[in-house]
Formats: C-alpha cells, sequence, structure tokens
C-alpha cells in the first residue's frame, strides 16, 4: 500500500477530513444554536426527515390511519444537513440530536420518544397493531425488529458512508461493508422464502422498520448500488420490498419531510392527510 495510515498515540478531531458530513460531524454533542421547535395541532408531533429512520415513522402512522386510528399527526422537517438537529428545542427532546422523535400530546406525563425502533414498539403498543400482544409470534416480531436495527447502521453508517459520502472510495471499507450488506440480504432473503413477511404471516413493525433499508435498497431507492450489490439474486427481499412498495400506506409516508426526487415525492411538512393528497396527484397517470 502506498502512504499507508498509522493511526496517532492520540485522536484529535479533523473538520477538513470527514468528506460530505464533514460540517455537522463532531466529537461532541449538545445544542449548537438556539432554535424552538415548532409545534402543531395534531395528536402526535413528529420532527423527522425522510431518511430512511425517519420514513419508518411517517409510514407506521400512515399504517394506523389507514386502519382508523387516532393517530394525526404533524411532521416537521428537521434538516439534518442543516444542522437543525443540534437546535436547542431538538436536544431538549433528544439529546442524542437524531432523528426521529415523537411527542404524545396526549400523553402529559410521559416524555419524547426516540430511537425509531422504540417509537415503533410505542405506536404499535398504544394502538394495539402490527404487533402480536403475546406469546411466540410477537417475540418473532421484536426478534425481526432488533435484527433490522441493529444490523442497518452496516448498511447506512458503514457502507453507504463509504460508497456514497465519503470523500473518496477506499476499496477496504467498501469491500468490508458490501460482504456484510450482502450477508444481510441473504439472511433476509432466507427468512422471506418460508415467510410472506419478515416475522411470519402478518405485516408488522419489523418490516415496517426494515423495509426503507432493505426494500429501498434492492428497489434501487438509495445509494445507486441495486447493480453493484447484485441486488435482483435475492428474489423473495425484491418480492416482499416490491409488494410493502406497493401499499397505499407506504406510498404516502415515505414522501412526508423529503425534499428530493419527483416534485410528487416532496412534502416538507406535514399537517393533515390533504398535504399528501395534494403531493400525490402530481404523480403521472
Amino acid at each position: 500500500m502506498e502512504n499507508p495510515y498509522t493511526p496517532p498515540k492520540v485522536w484529535t478531531y479533523d473538520a477538513e477530513n470527514g468528506g460530505a458530513w464533514a460540517g455537522m460531524n463532531r466529537p461532541t454533542s449538545g445544542a449548537r444554536h438556539d432554535k424552538a421547535l415548532p409545534v402543531g395541532k395534531q395528536l402526535f408531533q413528529l420532527y423527522s426527515m425522510a431518511t430512511p429512520n425517519g420514513q419508518k415513522i411517517t409510514i407506521m402512522l400512515e399504517e394506523l390511519l389507514a386502519l382508523g386510528k387516532d393517530a394525526e399527526y404533524d411532521a416537521h422537517m428537521i434538516k439534518i444537513g442543516q444542522g437543525d438537529q443540534f437546535s436547542s428545542g431538538f436536544v431538549e427532546i433528544n439529546p442524542n440530536s437524531k432523528i426521529p422523535a415523537l411527542l404524545d400530546t396526549a400523553a402529559k406525563d410521559t416524555k419524547p420518544i426516540v430511537e425509531s425502533a422504540s417509537i415503533l414498539v410505542y405506536l404499535a403498543e398504544k394502538f394495539g397493531a402490527f404487533l402480536p400482544e403475546a406469546g411466540v409470534e410477537r417475540t418473532q416480531v421484536f426478534n425481526w425488529l432488533f435484527w433490522a436495527h441493529g444490523s442497518a447502521p452496516f448498511l447506512g453508517g458503514g457502507f453507504g458512508h463509504f460508497y456514497v459520502y465519503a470523500p473518496e472510495k477506499f476499496e477496504y471499507p467498501i469491500n468490508r461493508f458490501a460482504m456484510e450488506v450482502k450477508r444481510q440480504l441473504d439472511v433476509l432473503d432466507k427468512q422471506l422464502a418460508n415467510n410472506h413477511f419478515i416475522a411470519g404471516a402478518d405485516y408488522s413493525i419489523a418490516d415496517i422498520a426494515a423495509w426503507p433499508w432493505y426494500g429501498n435498497l434492492v428497489l434501487g431507492n438509495v445509494y445507486n448500488a441495486k447493480e453493484f450489490l447484485q441486488a435482483e439474486e435475492y428474489k423473495h427481499v425484491q418480492r416482499w420490498a416490491k409488494a410493502i412498495e406497493a401499499r397505499t400506506a407506504v406510498q404516502r409516508g415515505r414522501i412526508v419531510n423529503r425534499l428530493w426526487g419527483e416534485a410528487w415525492e416532496q412534502l416538507e411538512n406535514r399537517h393533515s392527510a390533504e398535504d399528501i393528497d395534494k403531493v400525490l396527484a402530481l404523480k403521472p397517470a
């Protein structure tokens, strides 16, 4: 290797060598500027962005609304590329400065709900939907929910970072994380060979957690790596990904807090069902 890297005795922060997110990533936490969070009139106040982690929650809320549940929500855009997650208002509800974060205005004695898996469980239990009440079926959903929560960082922060966002292409980390992502896809493909949905016969929060990462990946919606990873090889994942993408609630939830893509895929803030209706009406027939 030419010019191999030798770690120093003590690591120091270098703001000039962080790639696309160099201006955001720092080794310290806490607020960097004062800004209050907006508050709407709906039951739930969501502060998020339509990254895969953000999509989990807007899809879940839209699925609950489709069931007739009282799950109306305001979705306020947190522009992570501009540092909104480091505002005093956001840090107050999530000291970890990561989206999504949810407030349940009907539960005055509860604290904000953060971490996407925790939010999914909270909503599933509150409304009695997409999570079995007890038994083996409930455990299976938790198995795959936490599999997705623990595995996806290798896809996003690992493969996605080095394949798309790093300041230059580095062979070793791309190979390392591509191998791991393909291993995960193989795990998922084998599970879906014998199950219609990830945790069994029924659609659950495990699917809602996994689809924004693995479904979007194999459908070519994130990282433009479908060919590189030979995603068509994973036939069962493809079947599952397409089936979930076709769900009305998924089509609605995936566009919320989004400012990229086609015009019919972009809705910065959501305050009512009509907001989504107006955007989706722009989709060509």
